[in-house]
């Protein structure tokens, strides 16, 4: 066997725990909604179903990948693997959870809803410090997160409208990193670095702060609008900043390519 596929064997044999761990919180919190009659009991394999596809993902990328260069799937990777079971819950209730319904008229399940909501949304102040602190940050990692953090604003986005909270237009919000994403095919200059920015991470915090604030059962149609309105301005704002920015260094960036 060669040194390449030992590595990716003993990383994805590390890493095999942390996704069993993750099904089974998928699993426990799919029958605990179940028992409490929120949802039928199809709801927990709609559930494993995407644990079952996110988890198959996971494997092939670290197998394929040489941005993580450790044999540990490491604890930071763990506390993301954390969050993103509880934002795959979430995901499996849409279509579930207030069927063309007010939110208000159920709750107990938003409150619930809310609080899963906000924990996801502290963790992410864990990940990577602890990635740091243990000496096993990657870039595999940092996209590990950034890519749950996107999946996690595109599944508030959607239960904010099925709720009635906004209308379809808060789901440019969880959209725009995917259309970046999609646009830089087509102009490569997109994909240029973009140096750290506070300003980029607090946009994000205000985000998802105001689109879980508009899933709260005590919040008036009116000012979820207002509220959803508000982020997904800042959003595109931030979002203009750091176009303006590439395409300002793209002549050097075209020189720096190989």
């Amino acid at each position: 066997m060669s040194p390449g596929n030992l590595f990716a064997q003993t990383l994805r044999r590390n890493t095999l725990p942390y996704l069993l761990g993750a099904g089974g919180v998928v699993l426990a919190g799919a029958l605990a909604l179940v028992a409490w009659g929120v949802v039928a009991t199809a709801f927990v394999f709609k559930a494993l179903a995407l644990w079952a596809l996110t988890a198959t993902f996971i494997g092939y990328t670290l197998g394929s990948s040489h941005a993580h260069p450790h044999t540990r799937f490491g604890p930071a990777n763990g506390i993301t693997l954390l969050r993103l079971s509880l934002v795959l819950l979430m995901a499996a209730l849409v279509g579930e959870v207030f069927p063309a319904t007010p939110i208000h008229a159920t709750p107990v399940a938003a409150w619930a809803l809310v609080v899963v909501a906000t924990v996801t949304a502290l963790l992410d102040a864990v990940d990577g410090h602890l990635a740091r602190k243990t000496g096993l940050a990657s870039a595999w990692g940092a996209r590990f997160d950034m890519e749950t953090d996107a999946f996690y604003i595109l599944v508030l986005c959607l239960l904010v409208v099925q709720a009635g909270q906004a209308g379809p237009w808060i789901l440019a919000s969880g959209l725009m990193r995917y259309a970046f994403v999609l646009s830089a095919r087509l102009w490569p200059w997109l994909s240029g670095p973009l140096a750290p920015s506070r300003r980029r991470q607090t946009v994000c915090v205000v985000q998802v702060t105001a689109l879980i604030i508009c899933l709260g059962p005590i919040v008036p149609v009116a000012l979820a609008q207002w509220l959803a309105a508000s982020s997904l301005a800042l959003l595109c704002v931030s979002f203009g900043i750091d176009i303006r920015a590439l395409a300002r260094q793209q002549p050097q960036w075209k020189e720096q390519s190989p």
